[in-house]
């Protein structure tokens, strides 16, 4: 997680891992610009309104303006970024008939109405029928920028909770672990790469391509898309293919592959992908990711098959990654 500039999505802000019971990992900060010594209490100004696909903000608490400097008293404004003191209460209400787990983008905007600062919240486990509070905070904002006065649900995805990404830094039972970054855009060409750690004790063994299950809004499988094997019929802007072969993945090893497309809307009705069920290999348990893949009207998506990771991407990691990971088996 819950950042290169994405391609298909804004989650590009720090992410905060919540649980279904609503608690939050969150730092503390003071105010930009304020008086260091200076203390005021906040309040909360209740928001209403629909929120998205089942998440909405209801009330932001600002921080009160500080006190005005003693006379003959001079005010260091710090010219580093610090903690706005800002923070946004949430619910997200399931109102579907099987466990999700949700991930939504919430921004913080200033009284005009212009963004400021996003923070990333993922809810787990939220059971049918269950609403979940919680709280994200700002966070740290640039030096000089516009005071937050509003907050929102920008955008938010929701993926059944058995094949959601697990959390950050956690290593599944099977000891495999599959993650998709948030890929890279060039005159309209597309490439999200994704990533396959051994994180356990036993060498693990894939061969050839992923396998892909596109599904839209309502989770239904998405008809009339070829899925290449390779990309070479797209482009020949993202380097060569590589020929599929079997890679043994000792524990600590990674492999990575990648989807491919361009979003070229000609004659016809453009056509969007929300959700990709990702299986590492042929019996593997899926893990879906919300890309969003625009399509247009190409009809097509390519994959690349398996390969061993760059020694680097091992020692740096995926980037910025959709999910940290699912169990693979």
């Amino acid at each position: 997680m819950t950042k290169r500039t994405p391609v298909l999505s804004v989650l590009a802000a720090t992410a905060l891992l919540l649980t279904a019971c609503g608690t939050e990992r969150a730092g503390g900060g003071g105010a930009v610009g304020a008086d260091p010594d200076a203390t005021a209490p906040s309040s909360a100004t209740p928001v209403d309104g629909p929120g998205k696909d089942g998440v909405r903000v209801t009330s932001v608490t600002l921080p009160q303006p500080s006190a005005p400097a003693s006379p003959g008293r001079a005010v260091v404004t710090d010219r580093l970024s610090r903690d706005s003191g800002v923070s946004a209460a949430y619910e997200v209400t399931n109102s579907g008939s099987e466990t999700l787990t949700y991930t939504a983008v919430v921004t913080f905007m200033s009284a005009n109405g212009g963004a400021v600062t996003s923070q990333t919240v993922t809810v787990r486990d939220v059971g049918p029928g269950k609403t979940v509070r919680g709280t994200v905070r700002a966070g740290e904002v640039p030096p000089g920028a516009p005071r937050i006065r509003r907050a929102k649900v920008l955008t938010a995805t929701k993926v059944p909770a058995g094949e959601a990404p697990a959390e950050a830094g956690a290593c599944p039972a099977s000891g495999v672990r599959v993650s998709a970054d948030q890929g890279d855009a060039a005159m309209g060409l597309r490439v999200v790469g994704l990533h396959l750690e051994n994180c356990g004790t036993r060498d693990y063994v894939v061969e050839g391509y992923p396998q892909l299950d596109l599904r839209d809004a309502d989770f239904e499988p998405v008809g009339g898309i070829r899925i290449l094997r390779g990309s070479e019929e797209i482009t020949t802007g993202a380097g060569p293919d590589e020929r599929p072969r079997r890679v043994v993945l000792r524990p600590g090893e990674a492999a990575s592959a990648a989807l491919v497309w361009r979003n070229t809307t000609e004659a016809g009705t453009a056509v969007t992908v929300p959700y990709v069920r990702v299986r590492a290999k042929a019996g593997a348990e899926p893990v879906t990711f919300t890309p969003n893949l625009d399509l247009g009207t190409t009809g097509r998506l390519g994959v690349r098959p398996w390969k061993e990771a760059d020694p680097r991407e091992r020692a740096q990691g995926p980037g910025q990654p959709q999910g940290q990971g699912a169990p693979a088996r």
